[in-house]
């Protein structure tokens, strides 16, 4: 009899093992990813307080650029604890610290114009970046932040199709990441002299990144990720418009106008 009690209850309440989803967990690792390229490309500055690669902050514009590290740091953070809370089914926190999070990029965005004028104004006369002038190197971070702006706000008004929202959201870090990439002299020694460097300018990591996580999110959906895919073209296109934009005469007319 009691043999018989045990058989009954073993096989009314089997043990269930829960299978790792690692498709749910995709955003999160995403935005773990972020945090890292952020640490390790702006390390002397917010270990050490200092503008790369060991200068001073130039300190006319050193409250601002603290501010925009601190504003671009938590954004980053976000965009790990947001998926983060999806993956774990808290969605009214999420869509409650979604509204901090419209705020944020709006400083984000406002905070990312004001450091390029200005960084450009401030530059030591006939500074070069990475082969560009102060004023062309502005179109890098300039147009980098309308991207972000135009992503997020499609992201935001797309909140209720999970699938558009976290694609537009991680393309919109994605195009800010260069500035952090930029500054990981071990990467930009890989194109740096190729045929490359012309054509993709400062952002070429920030499109194989986004390129390489198209590739494993589709294969962990077992799906090809359009939206995702969507970003990726976006942020190519992006890239490659930079370099061009960035010689014109008509550009060089309007960061002079920015600058003066």
């Amino acid at each position: 009899m009691g043999m018989n009690s045990a058989s009954i209850a073993t096989t009314v309440r089997p043990s269930r093992v829960v299978p790792f989803k690692a498709a749910r967990w995709f955003y999160p690792a995403a935005g773990v990813l972020m945090l890292i390229y952020t640490i390790v490309g702006f390390q002397l500055f917010y270990f050490h307080g200092r503008a790369y690669p060991g200068r001073e902050i130039t300190p006319p514009i050193r409250t601002l650029v603290i501010t925009h590290g601190v504003a671009m740091a938590l954004w980053i953070i976000l965009g790990i604890v947001q998926p983060t809370l999806v993956a774990i089914k808290k969605y009214k926190v999420h869509m409650t610290l979604g509204w901090f999070g419209v705020a944020l990029a709006a400083a984000v965005f406002v905070l990312g114009l004001m450091i390029g004028v200005q960084s450009a104004r401030y530059a030591p006369p006939g500074a070069t970046i990475m082969g560009y002038t102060a004023k062309q190197f502005m179109a890098v971070p300039l147009i980098s932040a309308v991207a972000f702006a135009i992503l997020v706000a499609v992201g935001v008004w797309k909140r209720k199709r999970p699938m558009i929202h976290k694609a537009m959201m991680l393309t919109a870090t994605l195009a800010t990441i260069s500035a952090a990439l930029n500054r990981i002299d071990g990467l930009n020694n890989l194109y740096f002299g190729t045929f490359l460097e012309p054509l993709f300018g400062p952002s070429l990591f920030a499109v194989v990144t986004a390129g390489v996580l198209l590739l494993i999110r589709s294969v962990l959906i077992k799906s090809f990720d359009r939206w995702l895919a969507v970003g990726f073209v976006v942020l190519t296109a992006i890239a490659l418009m930079i370099p061009i934009v960035a010689r014109t005469s008509a550009w060089d007319a309007f960061a002079s106008m920015l600058v003066h």
